[in-house]
């Protein structure tokens, strides 16, 4: 299987809070773009980093070039072709940017979408911009398709404000798009609340294929009532792990590996090799062959919601 995430990116605040430097990082393959991008730092409003601190939500670049992304060159060499960065804020303050680096190819299925509604002016969630590799009639589907609060992944996730996991998306009711999915080849979906404007909700789309996966495990955890431990609540596996099942009795303290320090820190972390992480959860994700690990915290009114991973 092919990665259709080929880099993750972590812009985090300088020690000044000016700038946006380069955190954690997953390149797989990418040396050189990596070198280039641990040389350069991002201004608020600069580049797509500075960019996504700006606007205050997820911003999609389907190309490259001709736009804003001041390493178009550098990724063009490296057969990166499009670019998604994800904003993490704690109130006003951003805690970090996220970026998602993708290449194209003629079997490159599956979908980043960013869904918009602006509630003074309607009820609906539309498409603001996604990218979509090469299923263009799925992108054509959700370019026509609208959802309300409590509809479809979108809405749902808009509706409980926490993210979500749906599996079997070929099959599943609750998906509007699923005979597209079906035809699409889309498995499972991983949908995360992006708002921190109560007037403006963003909700970002992860759909995965089967060929080429955004990710090839994800969970949920979130803090238990007392505040002293994350808790599984949900889980995707493509290998047919029983996440849930395997985890139900074991939690994780606050600092705790990659998955607890994005509760501690309020920080994405990124794992390009999962060796080092003695957590009982990644630790066995490395022994069933998983290589890197993404931790998202969601943050709302300054706490931890939840903590999203997604395993490669």
């Amino acid at each position: 299987m092919k990665p259709f995430i080929r880099a993750i990116e972590i812009w985090v605040p300088s020690a000044d809070h000016m700038h946006l430097e380069l955190g954690d990082s997953i390149y797989s393959e990418l040396p050189e773009f990596k070198a280039s991008s641990e040389a350069i730092c991002f201004a608020y409003d600069e580049g797509l980093p500075g960019k996504a601190w700006a606007s205050g939500h997820p911003i999609v670049l389907p190309k490259l070039e001709d736009t804003f992304f001041l390493r178009a060159a550098e990724a063009r060499q490296a057969g990166l072709t499009s670019a998604v960065a994800m904003p993490v804020f704690s109130g006003e303050f951003l805690r970090a940017v996220m970026v998602f680096l993708c290449g194209d190819g003629a079997e490159h299925h599956g979908a980043i979408e960013v869904w918009h509604c602006d509630t003074r002016e309607g009820y609906d969630l539309k498409l603001m911009n996604g990218y979509f590799g090469s299923m263009d009639h799925f992108r054509f589907l959700s370019e026509k398709t609208s959802f309300r609060k409590g509809t479809g992944l979108p809405g749902l996730v808009w509706e409980r404000d926490m993210p979500i996991i749906l599996s079997d998306l070929g099959k599943t009711h609750g998906f509007i798009r699923s005979e597209g999915a079906e035809q699409a080849g889309v498995t499972s979906g991983l949908g995360i609340p992006c708002t921190h404007d109560p007037e403006q909700i963003y909700v970002m789309d992860f759909l995965s294929a089967r060929g080429t996966p955004i990710a090839r495990r994800m969970e949920i955890w979130q803090p238990d009532e007392k505040r002293e431990n994350l808790c599984i609540h949900s889980a995707y596996c493509g290998r047919g792990i029983p996440i849930v099942d395997n985890y139900a009795q074991h939690c994780l303290q606050k600092g705790e590996g990659a998955i607890g320090r994005a509760w501690l820190t309020g920080i994405p972390s990124a794992l390009d090799g999962l060796k080092e992480d003695t957590s009982i959860p990644v630790t066995n994700a490395f022994q069933s062959g998983f290589k890197s690990l993404l931790a998202i915290p969601i943050i709302r009114d300054g706490w931890l919601k939840s903590v999203v991973t997604m395993y490669t």
